[in-house]
């Protein structure tokens, strides 16, 4: 079945309180996604955001982000009043959030919320808190234990702490108790928001598409609990982290930093780790795009310490072995993989293996020089097809920097012609929608026709990335008609 949907962050949604949240907003963009006629809503990931505040490095691969917890309906249940939550300073601007005042006024809200909840008498927290104990506890307790450190990442902490010492962490556990029970409420009542949320596009015939990293942050509550499964020295150092290659975009190459998983322990605790991480997130989500596909063929160890990504060295992943025991384990579930990049012919062998769809991205496609595999010609039936991700300029932003060349190309293939400039979207919007991609994903800031200034994340820079947001109103009635009329003519939905 055909099938098209659309690339919002939950961050980007319009809200009153600084940042898109599970507000009354989100479910208006449920209303205007089915009146749209599109059937997926692809999300970033939904984890508490570190340094950078970049969704692809969190505290915690399994937890949900506190931030978007919705303000109104802790006013609803009596555990804010209205007079208080005003006193509250989010940010002003409509456009961009503004993380500083988030990161200052976010939290204070959320505990005083937490001292009226009684939380702990709750009969639904104490089972929530039972089931995900097996990352909850550590979480909530390495979550407790930064908040005492100032936000020290936990290879600053005292040796027994950051050792997980059992007396200390006894110790710890008795005098952070409040604290501990407070980012267990804070997990409680962003789950509870979020199912609510996805039950009530899933009523109206909308798959949710998450988002998995395959690395975790280096300061994360999962590589401090876990240190078993990644590659560590005595001392707790990383013996090398992640990274890609230098090639035409970057010639250093780019340094993640994540710590690498040792896929041997891996594979001999069969995948233990990874089976409870991935039914975690199904839990979540409907679809799940897994990120950097190719790192599970064969991925770049950079050693550690290095300045540059330019020393690295390919080492073996684990292979279908990790997608064998899923497919056991969990039944055959709705994977995309992001095989964007180089792919060498063992990739692409795991990808069909897997069966899974690949990614296909228009703003790759139109080099002038070359028989691009991104070019609607050449892509295949089972794929997704984008205009761009979330590390793309926006379509407009993107054309607009082409050079002579490349843009003539691209005219020329599209027969673009003299289209005026907030309509160039929808010329690479149509042939998307067109092509015989079994999936189209469009980002929101496409539909809405913007420039570069709503790009939401350029790679490998700090300072701008994560922050913009969609204005209320901006996504109008014309526009979502005008969406439903080419999801219905390219037959992306049942037509009667």
């Amino acid at each position: 079945m055909r099938t098209a949907g659309i690339l919002m962050s939950i961050s980007s949604l319009p809200s009153d309180h600084g940042i898109g949240c599970f507000s009354k907003e989100a479910y208006d963009f449920v209303d205007k996604i089915s009146e749209a006629s599109l059937s997926m809503w692809q999300l970033l990931p939904l984890g508490p955001t570190g340094y950078g505040d970049s969704p692809y490095s969190s505290f915690s691969t399994f937890a949900g982000n506190p931030y978007f917890i919705d303000p109104e309906t802790l006013v609803e249940k009596g555990w804010l009043r209205r007079a208080e939550l005003k006193k509250f300073d989010f940010g002003s601007n409509e456009r961009y959030i503004d993380y500083e005042k988030l990161n200052d006024n976010r939290l204070r809200m959320l505990k005083k919320a937490f001292r009226r909840s009684g939380i702990s008498e709750e009969k639904a927290f104490r089972s929530f808190d039972r089931k995900n104990g097996f990352w909850l506890n550590d979480y909530a307790l390495f979550m407790a234990l930064k908040t005492a450190k100032k936000g020290a990442p936990w290879t600053e902490w005292d040796e027994g702490k950051r050792r997980r010492k059992a007396g200390d962490i006894r110790e710890a556990r008795e005098r952070y108790a409040d604290e501990i029970l407070f980012h267990k409420f804070l997990q409680f009542e962003f789950e509870e928001e979020w199912k609510k949320l996805k039950k009530y596009a899933n009523d109206r015939g909308i798959k949710i598409v998450g988002d998995i990293p395959i690395y975790v942050a280096s300061d994360s509550a999962d590589a401090w609990g876990n240190p078993k499964l990644f590659q560590f020295d005595g001392s707790l150092h990383p013996v090398a982290v992640a990274g890609c290659p230098p090639d035409a975009f970057s010639v250093t190459g780019q340094l993640w930093g994540n710590p690498l998983y040792d896929w041997q322990y891996h594979k001999d605790t069969g995948f233990k780790w990874w089976m409870k991480r991935l039914k975690r997130v199904f839990e979540l989500y409907d679809i799940v795009r897994i990120d950097h596909f190719r790192g599970f063929d064969e991925y770049y160890a950079i050693p550690f310490g290095d300045k540059t990504a330019e020393h690295g060295h390919w080492e073996k992943g684990p292979g279908y072995a990790l997608f064998d025991r899923m497919k056991k384990e969990l039944g055959d579930r709705e994977v995309i993989a992001e095989d964007l990049g180089f792919l060498t012919p063992s990739v692409r062998r795991l990808l069909r293996k897997t069966g899974y769809p690949g990614m296909k991205i228009l703003e790759f496609a139109f080099d002038a020089e070359g028989d691009s595999d991104y070019l609607p010609h050449n892509i295949v039936k089972n794929s997704v097809i984008y205009t761009g991700t979330h590390d793309n300029d926006t379509c407009r932003g993107w054309y607009a920097a082409l050079s002579k060349k490349d843009r003539r190309f691209a005219d020329k293939y599209l027969d673009i012609g003299s289209v005026p400039e907030k309509e160039i979207s929808w010329s690479f919007i149509r042939v998307a929608m067109m092509s015989v991609s079994d999936c189209c994903i469009i980002p929101v800031q496409d539909f809405l026709g913007l420039g570069s200034e709503a790009r939401i994340n350029t790679p490998s820079t700090l300072g701008d990335n994560w922050k913009w947001r969609m204005k209320k109103n901006e996504l109008t009635k014309r526009t979502v008609k005008r969406i439903s009329d080419m999801v219905k003519l390219y037959r992306r939905v049942s037509v009667n």
